[in-house]
């Protein structure tokens, strides 16, 4: 089964590149994208990914524009080509390795269309490797990059278009295995329970530098991916590791829903903290395929071609599902280093899905009751 990636020096197991090295079902690989306006009203997020073991390949766009919650989501067969990076009017091409990118969703789809080209402006960082088991099989093993950048093109909604130019945004790519495509029988782990999931992601965007940190946690607070990087425009300039990241949540009473943060990072030098105020939220799991509906996840095979477009008021999402569902904000931030502050804006991911000590939380449905931390 080759393809034309076969004609390049690049393979790194003796078989096409089409076939990856592991015949694990939940191997994948993924694009994702952000963009925001810069009064904060818009909020886009894309993703688009194949499947080689599902043999699949899907995608979707999601915005985020006052009480709408917008949604175009596509899904096909996929093909004996991997560079075809296209599912029907989805598409993404890499104009420039590593830094310019075009995403484009063709109208005509749904309420939402796109013609848009991203450049980064800092250098593409790999983080740190993503590893959990769960009763000794390997549940996640990936590797992921990322990088800030700014826009440029037309965005379009409701059939009236809107300028792109110098929007702010950050962009990854991910393979590797997660939980994709239909889901398996539990067997044992069933009577073994549900791992929580307690993650952020936070990418910020300052004049000079941006700042990358994840955090994954356990149901007790132990790490199970962490990273916190300074990112500078040299590329021959060294990222700076920014010690250990500390996290402080504020929760609305009632829910699980963050509603502001702040973390700190402990440098060798000195403390930094970071104000996060959350602006607008994307419920990117909302429609879109992680997973909270299961007649659409990543990987499920749908057919040939599948388009469809979904919409909906997000005051109207049912605060129950919200309890599973990871939230991208698109957030200001304030840098606090050395008497100095910093302004910045960019992504505040996080999930606060299941049992967490530190902030009083014991199961999977209990909320918070009005105070940030126990």
């Amino acid at each position: 089964m080759l393809s034309q990636f076969d004609d390049y020096p690049i393979h790194q197991v003796a078989q096409p590149i089409r076939q990856v090295a592991t015949s694990d079902r939940n191997f994948y690989d993924r694009y994702y994208f952000n963009c925001y306006s810069p009064e904060a009203d818009l909020f886009l997020i894309v993703g688009l990914g194949q499947y080689p073991n599902l043999g699949v390949a899907d995608g979707f766009a999601v915005a985020r524009r006052g009480d709408d919650h917008i949604v175009v989501r596509v899904s096909k067969a996929l093909g004996a080509d991997r560079a075809d990076t296209a599912v029907g009017p989805l598409r993404v091409e890499v104009v420039e390795g590593l830094r310019v990118l075009r995403v484009v969703l063709e109208p005509g789809n749904g309420d939402v269309a796109f013609d848009l080209t991203f450049t980064g402006n800092m250098p593409a960082h790999e983080e740190a490797r993503h590893h959990r088991r769960h009763l000794e099989r390997v549940v996640i093993d990936t590797t992921r990059f990322v990088q800030t950048g700014t826009w440029t093109g037309t965005v379009e909604i409701d059939g009236e278009s809107r300028a792109v130019a110098g929007w702010r945004g950050n962009r990854d790519r991910s393979w590797g295995i997660r939980p994709v495509g239909e889901a398996e029988p539990p067997g044992r782990r069933a009577a073994a329970g549900l791992q929580n999931f307690f993650w952020i992601y936070a990418v910020m965007q300052f004049d000079d530098f941006s700042v990358f940190t994840i955090m994954q946690e356990d149901e007790r607070g132990r790490r199970i991916v962490e990273e916190a990087v300074r990112i500078w425009p040299d590329a021959d300039r060294e990222p700076e590791w920014l010690g250990r990241s500390e996290h402080r949540l504020e929760f609305a009473p009632g829910t699980r829903d963050v509603t502001a943060a702040t973390l700190c990072f402990r440098k060798p030098s000195g403390d930094v903290e970071v104000r996060c105020s959350l602006r607008l939220a994307n419920y990117i799991g909302i429609d879109t395929g992680y997973g909270l509906e299961p007649d659409w996840r990543h990987g499920m095979w749908q057919g040939d071609l599948v388009v469809q477009s979904r919409r909906k008021r997000v005051s109207s999402i049912d605060p129950g599902l919200r309890l599973f569902c990871p939230v991208d904000h698109l957030a200001d931030f304030e840098w606090r280093e050395d008497g100095r502050i910093s302004y910045g804006t960019g992504l505040f991911e996080v999930g606060v899905i299941g049992p967490h000590d530190r902030y009083g939380f014991t199961s999977f449905t209990d909320t918070a009751k009005g105070v940030s931390e126990k």
